[in-house]
């Protein structure tokens, strides 16, 4: 993404042999003019008129030639356009202020070009100095008279006549005209012709104010694509530069417009006047929607106000007296469209052939580069294809027998066959789990909890708990496992220090909430003792950070206030004027204050957020602790469990070294899990996302409570389940 920048607005002053010397006053840097109006007598003694207006541009050109305008105004946008860069360059102003001969010149003397011929050379030379990149150049033409749209190169022989009237069209890639013709240039001399051709086409009128008036609204639009001449170069910058020359904005009784000019000025300042609105609309930054539709000039630049383009303004005035209103309202508009910030952005694209061609080509190289490798490393050929049965078939074996022991490694040979090495290592857990079950199947017998005839004989030879249980149940499912219990009296621990070992076997396993409770208290003590204090910090940690993040979201909303209030003030100085005394700006105290106050609510929010970072460093290094002890203790007491309960004591033999079945290798997430709980969950969240804004409070406490339901859901189901069974 690029980077936001305003909109850059220069004033053309209109020479004249009667300027207002006393009213107008230039800035010493050029970038600055000054109004001076004289009160006016008739209102009386009591006179709150306002008679001084300061308005701060990026510059004044005043008696400045053609050359210069091109130079100050236009060069960098043209020249920015060919790396990828959307422009837009607009002239605005009352009629006859000079917005055509800014924007086109006098055709007839080159000398007096204006921007948009100048443009189109510009384009063309630079084009000539990059060699390296096939560049095409298209053109159209669009006038917007009356609110209609016409095309002002359809006179061309060439353009066939449009069935369907022109319509402005939004898509993804921004906004275009359908029914717009565009015409591909492929040398200055085409586009001067293409120029002057719509140049002719253009409606005008006479009236006082200016004998060729312009009476619509012009958008040149230069479309440019630039490919690499290297094939390698996929990537390619599509840009576009519009040339907007506005209709002069008027006073109807100045220009003694009447009859058809009456009607077309009506249009001109109505459209006009929502242009006016979509700029205050844009540089309101509280504004979420801005009308651009209201009217046809604004919908048609819709991506060039505000948009991923370099955009400037060129507002033309009189320097005269008399002239002094529309001047006035020229440069708030200069003011206002200042404050307009856009997002100049490349637009590149890929062309997709020439990238599955590179990418065909790159798969090439690399084979062989891998070739290279292996002759060099003296491996035998190696394949890199798809692996079939066979190969899987092979992997198998060895997987198998690194099991059992009698094969010491595996050869490493590339990507596919590492992958395969794992996927059977999972097949062959799960065939040994199968195998295990269907072991302990045929040494026990389940027994159903629906016969009730197995179940009257089983309390009578008293193998039932005292709460009226199957002996050796464990997760209130259909079966009960074993012949006896393993307590007589479950929940009270036991005073023998003897291990599970050194215990007789009880002849059914306990349930593994229970054995787990007893590991912790016996030989796994330890291990547990670690575990909590390391959690006990952990939590201590957590709840300092949290402490942390809710006062800097504090000081967060606090700096966003007061950057609103401080920017309402400098929109409002703006607006108003801005006043200087020797070269310094002249700030209010209000605004002084907001200054100060928003600095050091920054230096506190640099503190706290250091303070933050410390706090999450310690809490990863924490949690990191955590997670070992809770899987060092997962694991002891997997492999304590069924070395104590689970595998049969003639089984024992299958766990020699270089047996296949081992110690602990009945997976973890078949035992109680010491997973977190919600608490460590929603700490765990609220550093991640607190810090992004408060609202994600809101969105967690609704994550966790789907999460319950759905937890809530499942349990219900499976005792359904074990219900029907």
């Amino acid at each position: 993404m690029g980077t936001r920048k305003k909109v850059h607005a220069f004033v053309r002053v209109k020479p004249t042999d009667d300027f207002a010397h006393e009213m107008i006053r230039y800035g010493d840097d050029n970038k600055s003019i000054d109004i001076h109006l004289k009160k006016d007598i008739r209102r009386g003694v009591v006179n709150n008129q306002q008679t001084d207006w300061s308005f701060k541009l990026d510059g004044v050109l005043h008696d400045a030639s053609q050359d210069l305008v091109y130079e100050t105004v236009a060069k960098d946008v043209v020249s920015q356009a060919l790396d990828g860069y959307n422009g837009t360059i607009m002239c605005y102003g009352q009629t006859g202020a000079g917005k055509t001969y800014t924007m086109t010149g006098a055709t007839e003397n080159y000398k007096h070009r204006g921007i948009l011929p100048r443009a189109l050379q510009q384009v063309f030379r630079m084009i000539e100095e990059r060699p390296t990149h096939a560049i095409t150049v298209r053109v159209s033409y669009l006038e917007i008279y009356n609110e209609s749209l016409f095309d002002l190169l359809s006179t061309l022989p060439y353009v066939g006549p449009s069935v369907t009237p022109m319509t402005i069209v939004e898509n993804p890639q921004g906004v275009f005209i359908k029914g717009l013709s565009v015409h591909l240039t492929s040398q200055e001399e085409d586009a001067f012709s293409l120029l002057f051709e719509g140049e002719t086409n253009r409606i005008i009128a006479s009236h006082t104010m200016n004998k060729n008036s312009s009476r619509s609204h012009c958008i040149f639009t230069i479309y440019m694509e630039a490919h690499s001449r290297t094939l390698s170069d996929e990537k390619y910058v599509t840009s576009k530069i519009n040339l907007v020359d506005l209709a002069g904005s008027e006073r109807l009784g100045k220009s003694g417009s009447e009859g058809r000019v009456l009607k077309e000025a009506t249009y001109i300042n109505k459209s006009l006047s929502f242009l006016e609105q979509a700029i205050i609309a844009l540089g309101d930054h509280k504004r979420d929607h801005i009308p651009f539709r209201q009217c046809k000039l604004t919908h048609a630049l819709k991506d060039s106000l505000g948009g991923n383009c370099n955009m400037v303004l060129v507002t033309n005035i009189y320097g005269e007296a008399a002239q002094l209103e529309e001047t006035l309202s020229s440069l708030r508009f200069a003011s206002r469209m200042k404050l307009v910030t856009t997002e100049p952005s490349i637009n590149e694209k890929y062309n997709a052939e020439r990238m599955v061609k590179n990418l065909e080509k790159e798969l090439v190289l690399l084979k062989q580069e891998l070739a290279i490798h292996d002759s060099l490393a003296n491996r035998t050929l190696v394949t890199y294809d798809p692996m079939d049965e066979v190969q899987i078939a092979e992997i198998n074996s060895q997987v198998r027998r690194y099991l059992e022991g009698t094969l010491d490694e595996i050869d490493i040979i590339n990507l596919r066959q590492i992958q395969e090495v794992f996927n059977q290592f999972r097949v062959i857990l799960s065939q040994q789990e199968q195998e295990v079950e269907a072991a302990l199947r045929r040494k026990y017998t389940l027994i159903d909890k629906n016969d009730f005839a197995t179940i009257s004989a089983v309390q009578k030879a008293g193998l039932m708990d005292v709460n009226g249980h199957l002996v050796g149940e464990p997760d209130g499912q259909g079966f009960g496992l074993g012949i006896a219990p393993f307590s007589t009296k479950p929940g009270k621990k036991s005073k023998s220090k003897k291990t599970a070992k050194d215990q007789p076997r009880p002849s059914t396993p306990p349930s593994k909430p229970v054995a787990f409770e007893d590991f912790k208290n016996e030989r796994g003590s330890e291990i547990n003792r670690i575990f909590k204090e390391n959690k006990s910090i952990l939590n201590e940690r957590r709840k300092r950070a949290s402490e942390t993040t809710q006062r800097i979201n504090v000081i967060k909303r606090e700096i966003d206030v007061t950057k609103e209030a401080l920017n309402f003030q400098k929109s409002l100085r703006e607006k108003q004027g801005e006043y200087e005394n020797k070269g310094l700006m002249i700030i209010d105290e209000e605004e002084f204050l907001l200054i100060l106050k928003l600095k050091d609510l920054k230096k506190q929010y640099r503190s706290e957020y250091q303070d933050l970072r410390d706090l999450r460093a310690e809490i990863q290094y924490c949690q990191h602790l955590v997670d070992q002890c809770r899987h060092r203790l997962l694991m002891e007491f997997d492999i304590w469990y069924n070395e104590s309960f689970v595998i049969p004591e003639d089984m024992q033999v299958a766990l020699k070294l270089g047996t296949s079945i081992r110690p602990g290798m009945v997976p973890v997430s078949r035992i109680v899990s010491l997973g977190e709980d919600d608490q460590d969950k929603f700490s765990q969240l609220q550093q991640t996302v607190l810090p992004e804004g408060p609202d994600a409070i809101s969105f967690y406490n609704a994550k966790i409570k789907t999460e319950q339901k759905h937890n809530y859901l499942k349990t219900i189901m499976g005792l359904q389940q074990a219900h029907k069974k």
